[in-house]
C-alpha cells in the first residue's frame, strides 16, 4: 500500500471516529479537528471560547502538530495556562494541497500517539 494510500485511509478512520464522538451526527471538517487539538492541547477542558481564544487555540494545535516536524517548540506556559511555541523553523513554501496533506499527516501521527488510531 502506498504512503498517500495509508495517510487516506487513515485519515478516514480518524475523521469517523471523532465526528461520531464530536460531530452530533455531521462529519468533522479539518478546521474542526485542529480546534478539538488545540481543546485537548490547552488542557482546561470545553468551555465558551471568544473569537480570539478559538483562534490562539487553533495555533496552538498548528504548533503542537508541527512539533515533531522540526518546526516548531514548546517554551512555556504562560500564567493562564496557556501553553507557548517558538518557531524553529520556517516553512517551505507548500501549494495548497501540499499544505492540507502536511497537516493531516501530522494530525494522523497525533492521534496514533494518543492511541486513538
Amino acid at each position: 500500500m502506498s504512503r498517500d494510500q495509508k495517510l487516506k485511509e487513515d485519515w478516514e478512520s480518524l475523521v469517523s471516529v471523532l465526528s461520531n464522538k464530536f460531530g452530533d451526527g455531521e462529519t468533522l471538517q479539518l478546521d474542526a479537528i485542529i480546534y478539538l487539538i488545540g481543546v485537548q492541547e490547552l488542557g482546561q477542558g470545553y468551555r465558551k471560547f471568544e473569537k480570539d481564544d478559538k483562534i490562539n487555540l487553533m495555533h496552538i494545535a498548528i504548533c503542537k502538530l508541527l512539533e515533531p516536524f522540526g518546526y516548531y517548540e514548546f517554551e512555556f506556559f504562560d500564567e493562564e495556562g496557556w501553553p507557548h511555541y517558538k518557531v524553529l523553523d520556517n516553512l517551505p513554501p507548500l501549494k495548497s494541497g501540499e499544505q492540507t496533506v502536511l497537516i493531516k499527516e501530522a494530525i494522523v501521527l497525533y492521534f496514533r500517539s494518543k492511541k486513538l488510531i
